[in-house]
This record gives C-alpha cells, sequence and structure tokens, in this order.
C-alpha cells in the first residue's frame, strides 16, 4: 500500500475546493464493494459531498453535473496488479478504458461523459482487491486499506467549502 503522507500528497489537491466522492461497487462481492464501504463510512460529512452509487454509476452522471463540484474523487475497487489492499491514485489519462473495473460502464468512460459536461479535477482511488467472490465480506487488507482511505479524505474534506 502506498503510505499514508504519500496518499495525502496526492489527495491536497482537493482542500479547500468544492469535491464530490463517488463510490462505485457490488457490496456482494467481497472486495469490490470497497467503494460503497469509503461512502458508508464518510455519512457524517454534509450531504451532498459524497454518492454511493453502487454499481450504477452512470444514474449519477446528472446529478454530478448538476453539482458542478470543482473536484470528483471516484473510488472502487480496481484490479491494477497491485498487492490486496494497495491503494493507487490515478489520473483519468492513466485509465485503461477497457479492462480495468468489474463493472460494465468503465471507469474511462464515465468520467469522460461528465467531463465533456463541466469543468473539474477528477481523482480515481483505486483499491486493490483480493477476492471479489459473491457474498464475501472485505478481506482484512482491503478493510484496512478503506479505513486508510476514509480517513484521509475526512482530513480533506472537513477544510473543504460546503455545498
Amino acid at each position: 500500500m502506498s503510505t499514508y503522507d504519500e496518499l495525502c500528497e496526492q489527495l491536497k489537491a482537493i482542500r479547500g475546493r468544492s469535491t464530490l466522492i463517488i463510490g462505485i461497487g457490488n457490496r456482494l462481492k467481497g472486495d469490490d464493494g470497497a467503494g460503497c464501504i469509503v461512502c458508508e463510512q464518510l455519512k457524517e460529512i454534509p450531504p451532498g459531498q459524497v454518492i454511493d452509487a453502487g454499481t450504477v454509476p452512470e444514474n449519477y452522471i446528472g446529478p454530478i453535473i448538476e453539482k458542478s463540484p470543482d473536484v470528483l474523487v471516484v473510488v472502487d475497487a480496481v484490479d491494477f496488479g497491485g498487492a490486496a489492499g494497495q491503494v493507487r491514485i490515478f489520473k483519468p489519462e492513466e485509465l485503461n478504458s477497457a479492462a480495468f473495473s468489474t463493472h460494465s460502464l468503465s471507469p474511462r468512460l464515465f468520467v469522460d461523459v461528465i467531463c465533456q459536461s463541466i469543468p473539474l479535477e477528477v481523482y480515481f482511488v483505486g483499491i486493490q482487491p483480493k477476492d471479489i467472490t459473491m457474498g464475501e465480506g472485505l478481506s482484512r487488507q482491503v478493510e484496512e486499506a478503506v479505513e486508510v482511505v476514509v480517513e484521509i479524505l475526512k482530513e480533506a474534506l472537513e477544510r473543504n467549502p460546503k455545498h
């Protein structure tokens, strides 16, 4: 996993800016639910700053465009070939539009559609899954990664203007 300080440094751009966090994932498929669990743990953040999109992020394209945040942070379980629980921050241009996520709509296409409508910075927080077997909960490694991501996002959002 990237160190806490490295992740903080990579996400420092969201401090003090209008930020929307969207979690993507399927809670029924083990570690694939990581993005949703991050959103659940951020529930005390002011309403409207966090969206748990589950397996249908495309349903939230309109609301995201309407909110017109300065920054969009997408959190998802991503198989980038790392160690289980490793966290990486990707810019949209680093996303492989074909095989990167476990969802039907590629993360790159999702982000591209939004970026065509509003100007914003996008950060894709990928958590390397260990197991995406149906019916399983989060692995220990991914659970620990979720805790780190939540802590970093809480710290950054506390300094952000309210919507």
